[in-house]
């Protein structure tokens, strides 16, 4: 038995972390010690120092792929607390906002899954292909990763006719493209040797909690938009394809069916959009109480903690991100594999290690 060091700065590791490997003769993983918290920025404090206007800059700041789901869930919670009915246009924009991250957020994971493959070709077009949604987003929030969109009551954008008619042909260029990317994902030679990589069962799934593509690789249905709808999911219909082998190659499959459902309740939400107000007439004031609520982000279940005491800034906030969840499984997967592995099985889970340590 040897030990294996990988991490924590590495230049195949999206983000910092560092697991100590014990390996066999054959350099299969027997036991792994997973550290984290190198990128611990105190964030879940300093949102006590501020005031609840401007926490939705601060929460939006917590990760760049999924930075819409922070400030939308955080808002959900304080309007919870406070009692506020935001309207149904407000709702449908929200849902727009996150949809489009989510198709963005999943097709980063999968060119990263690519380039680690060594299908460089096959990453750089998926990235290309990215790119669609990225000039979407910067088109109509002005940003190509923060949004911007969400406030308390409300969204701050809104579409008219020339801006609904962009999103609608942005989802049209790139729908046959993600189609297409589809096959040449699950029908390249390199990414098919990750089948019966990185397992987790669906015994062990239920067991560790996991929750988003990571759960539904493994044949779990546990989407919050399915299971608890919030905003107009509830209206929109929201199908969830899931795949039972739980390995890396399913989760490939699962994030791509993300991807197209995706696509699917933008073009429906766009299409049914209602009329009327998309924020309240004056900013709300949030009286003593607290909230839980629970949002479905591109990497799964994010629950948010809101306590507040009628003041200006939150008593106290807290979060839990699906890749804490999701972090208690990785040692199960790891066991077991090549050490060469374990690198492709963190990105399976698409590991926000920012949000994590927070």
């Amino acid at each position: 038995m040897k030990k294996i060091n990988i991490g924590p700065f590495l230049a195949s590791l999206e983000e910092p972390i560092y697991f100590k490997l014990d390996v066999d003769d054959n350099e299969i993983v027997r036991d792994v010690e997973i550290v984290n918290g190198f990128v611990h920025r105190g964030l879940e404090a300093l949102t006590m120092q501020k005031n609840f206007f401007q926490n939705l800059i601060l929460t939006e700041r917590l990760c760049a792929l999924c930075s819409n789901n922070h400030p939308f869930s955080y808002c959900l919670a304080l309007e919870k607390i406070a009692e506020i009915e935001v309207s149904k246009r407000a709702d449908y924009l929200r849902v727009i906002a996150d949809e489009v991250k989510r198709i963005a957020s999943n097709m980063f994971n999968l060119s990263m899954l690519a380039h680690l493959v060594h299908d460089y070709e096959l990453m750089r077009d998926t990235m290309d292909t990215r790119e669609i949604m990225q000039d979407l987003k910067e088109t109509i929030w002005g940003n190509r990763m923060d949004l911007s969109a969400v406030t308390i009551g409300g969204v701050k954008y809104n579409l008219d006719k020339q801006k609904s008619e962009f999103i609608l042909n942005s989802l049209e260029k790139i729908e046959p493209l993600v189609d297409k990317l589809f096959e040449r994902f699950c029908n390249s030679e390199k990414i098919k040797k990750t089948k019966g990589i990185g397992v987790l069962t669906k015994q062990q799934a239920l067991e560790f909690g996991v929750s988003g593509p990571v759960a539904r690789g493994s044949g779990i249905n546990n989407d919050v938009r399915v299971k608890a709808p919030y905003a107009a999911y509830d209206e929109l219909e929201v199908r969830v394809d899931l795949e039972s082998d739980g390995d890396v190659y399913s989760r490939m499959k699962v994030r791509w069916y993300d991807i197209k459902n995706a696509i699917k309740i933008l073009k429906n939400a766009i299409n049914n959009l209602p009329s009327g107000p998309i924020h309240l007439e004056k900013r709300p004031h949030i009286p003593a109480g607290e909230a839980t609520v629970r949002t479905e982000a591109p990497r799964g279940e994010l629950i948010y903690y809101v306590k507040t005491d009628g003041g200006q800034k939150p008593k106290r906030m807290r979060w839990r991100v699906p890749t804490y969840m999701n972090f208690q499984a990785l040692e199960e997967m790891i066991k077991g594999n090549r050490a060469s592995d374990v690198v492709l099985i963190l990105n399976s889970i698409d590991p926000c290690v920012s949000c994590t340590d927070r």
